[in-house]
């Protein structure tokens, strides 16, 4: 998500993660066994065959995985022997295995590499997933055995792991409805189907009008500043279109545009920033702001439904935070001192404009292009002079898991003989510090308009002792391609990006539990940033950053200077970054937070009142997403949970204190993360594993010196 963080896709969360990993032994044969999902994979660690695997494979996956589960979930249901822990909820873990490995692999493949099939599947399949799910958490009798388990839990002699599992899936046929009277029942399965296909049509509108609505120009004039490999870039991008002597700068996620802070070309930047922010929004069949409407409405419907005053307080129950007053009072207490900061820095901004007598007002679209002006002028360096240092593959190889080599003695070793869905996908196998292999990892780190923006961690195979598992992950990101024979070049948060996903990646590698339900990163939401957030403090750590960051074409380091300036500069620019992430956190917040009745007809209106009450109404800086390409908030994966990485720095920067204070990057320091904290998945409440982590509960001044807020 910062990215998104980690994206674990929707679609494998409509199984509410009855079972989330590949089984040891193969399903009972109701697929044709020319179905590569019919048996599970041979190849090591069930890694998918993404060689065998076609299209037309999924729905007679699917079709026979929800048979199958239902067979097995009706048997645990009417066993005539009394409930026990292994006869109930162990067997719910164990149950659904076909199904887990066809909508994992969907889920991932429709992420990162879709096409109109994989589209055309994912709108069939959603509601009846939603349908799937609702079949087993309100079936009545299924429900009893659970709750006679929970009622007498003091008294099974389980141990931590089991008991924890037992009240989770208690809490998860509650909160799923089990509780409802029939009629209430069959009104949210009406409701849950529905909220499933408009959150899957919001997530194909994004991916489709982002790429429809890349900026076209037609002379290379108009790029001026964009160095040549981005302007061959964007011609490519053209051509590729069919726009053939034409310019293309395609849309990432964000409202924020990369070339925004090197186009010199006023108006080129302001046509930029005008594609970004209407997306969604601008009439045609991409247009998401009924299904904005719908969404909260249907949201808070199900809320009230359920008991509870609206769909944010539902959803933040199950959370770390607990309820909306927590959230609210983080965002607003930081909402003033961060705008305050933002206006300093537009002054900065403007002083520099005024200077080149410039005659205009800054604006969102000049916003990145002079604050590297005057981040030259503070600092003697523009972000442009860190980019040949920071060659992809060094980054990856000798950045990133050197990093990890260094803090939890792991090693990568790549291998080619493995499959993968597209050329550009690496596959590594991860070994541990005694030399026994632990993991599969795959790095997807290209942009392709087939595949969703952001960045995310997903699993295609998760730990388990019980069945037997060790995780296959993968990172994604949307670094865009160069031309053939070019070096792939990042820019400093590319780097940052690059860090964070693979914490979430370790998340998922040291997992070391019993129960699917709790591998790697099923976490709370507003928990499970925190580690990826932790693991990007390793990117400018001295004896990392001297082992990656070298000159792609002479090999030599960084210079100390302009490390030096980019360390003294990390509080630079902050007033934007935290107000353009608060603006999203609290649009996210007010589209949740109200009764079905209170559901807006107008989404724009809404969102600049939103932002106006809140106080964070600063055109320069308008939210990090506008509502109508707010994935995380309505497409299922962060619905009013989008504070969550701010939520999570205030734990990630007390944790880079702690390694701080103990000698940093030191085996003893990674062995202590891993085994307290990485390792433990979701067995244990979120912050009780942080307490016997860190020794004692989170304090904040950390995250406000880091955020730049101790002074206000």
């Amino acid at each position: 998500m910062n990215r998104p963080q980690m994206l674990i896709l929707a679609a494998s969360l409509a199984l509410v993660n009855v079972s989330y990993a590949a089984p040891k032994a193969p399903s009972a044969a109701v697929l044709e066994a020319t179905n590569p999902f019919a048996k599970v994979s041979t190849l090591p660690f069930h890694y998918p065959a993404f060689d065998k695997i076609k299209d037309e494979h999924f729905l007679p996956g699917y079709a026979a995985g929800m048979r199958e589960h239902l067979r097995e979930i009706d048997a645990i249901a009417n066993n005539k022997k009394a409930p026990t822990f292994e006869n109930t909820i162990v067997a719910m873990e164990r149950a659904g295995q076909l199904l887990t490995r066809v909508a994992t692999t969907f889920a991932n493949l429709q992420g990162a590499n879709t096409n109109d099939k994989l589209d055309a599947i994912d709108r069939e399949m959603s509601p009846k997933l939603a349908a799937h799910s609702d079949a087993i958490f309100l079936n009545a009798k299924l429900y009893q055995r659970v709750k006679s388990l929970y009622d007498k839990r003091e008294k099974l002699g389980l141990d931590a792991e089991s008991k924890h599992l037992l009240d989770r899936y208690n809490k998860d046929f509650v909160r799923a409805g089990a509780r409802l009277s029939a009629a209430d029942k069959e009104k949210l399965k009406s409701l849950n189907g529905e909220i499933a296909v408009l959150q899957t049509s919001f997530t194909q509108n994004v991916l489709k009008e982002t790429n429809a609505l890349g900026l076209v120009v037609d002379t290379r004039e108009e790029l001026a500043g964009m160095t040549d490999a981005a302007i061959n870039t964007a011609a490519e991008q053209a051509k590729a279109r069919g726009l053939e002597g034409k310019y293309v700068i395609a849309l990432i996620n964000t409202t924020g545009q990369a070339p925004l802070a090197v186009l010199t070309n006023r108006t080129t930047r302001e046509r930029l920033q005008a594609a970004s922010m209407q997306r969604g929004s601008r009439g045609g069949e991409f247009d998401n702001r009924d299904e904005v409407i719908q969404l909260a409405k249907l949201r808070a419907e199900r809320a009230a439904l359920l008991g509870y005053p609206n769909y944010a307080a539902y959803s933040l129950e199950n959370e770390t935070a607990k309820d909306t007053a927590a959230v609210n009072k983080l965002l607003s207490e930081l909402a003033k001192p961060a705008v305050n900061n933002a206006r300093k820095e537009a002054a900065d901004l403007q002083r520099v404009i005024d200077a080149e007598k410039g005659g205009f007002q800054v604006a969102a679209h000049d916003w990145a292009y002079y604050t590297d002006k005057v981040r030259a002028e503070r600092y003697s360096f523009d972000e442009n002079q860190l980019k040949p240092y920071f060659e992809l593959d060094n980054v990856l190889v000798k950045g990133v898991f050197f990093a990890a080599n260094k803090l939890y003695g792991l090693s990568f070793k790549e291998r080619k003989d493995l499959p993968v869905y597209n050329p550009d996908v690496r596959v590594f196998d991860v070994f541990d510090a005694n030399g026994k292999q632990i993991a599969i990892f795959l790095a997807d780190m290209y942009a392709r308009s087939n595949k969703q923006g952001g960045a995310w961690m997903n699993e295609y195979v998760s730990q388990s002792s019980l069945m037997g598992t060790h995780s296959v992950v993968a990172n994604h990101l949307n670094i865009p391609k160069p031309p053939a024979g070019e070096p792939t070049l990042l820019t400093f948060d590319e780097v940052k990006t690059t860090f964070h996903e693979f914490g979430h990646a370790l998340h998922g590698i040291f997992s070391n539990v019993k129960y699917p339900r709790f591998s790697g990163t099923n976490v709370p939401r507003d928990f499970v940033e925190y580690p990826s957030q932790v693991n990007e403090m390793w990117m400018i750590w001295p004896e990392v950053l001297a082992n990656y960051a070298t000159h792609y074409k002479t090999g030599e380091a960084m210079p100390k200077e302009l490390l030096d300036k980019v360390v003294a500069s990390k509080k630079f620019n902050m007033g934007f970054i935290t107000t353009e992430y608060l603006a999203a956190s609290l649009v996210d917040q007010r589209w949740h937070q109200m009764t079905p009745s209170q559901v807006p007809t107008d989404v724009l209106g809404f969102e600049a009142a939103a932002l106006k009450d809140a106080g964070v109404d600063f055109a320069p800086v308008p939210p990090r997403y506008r509502t109508t390409y707010f994935s995380h908030a309505f497409s299922g994966g962060y619905s009013a949970g989008y504070y969550a990485y701010l939520w999570s720095e205030k734990l990630d920067a007390d944790t880079v204190e702690w390694f701080k204070e103990n000698g940093g990057l030191l085996r003893k320091n990674g062995d202590h993360f891993r085994k307290t904290l990485l390792s433990r998945g979701g067995t244990a409440d979120a912050m009780d594993l942080f307490r016997n982590f860190r020794g004692r509960d989170a304090k904040i001044e950390a995250l406000l010196e880091r955020r730049g807020l101790t002074g206000e």
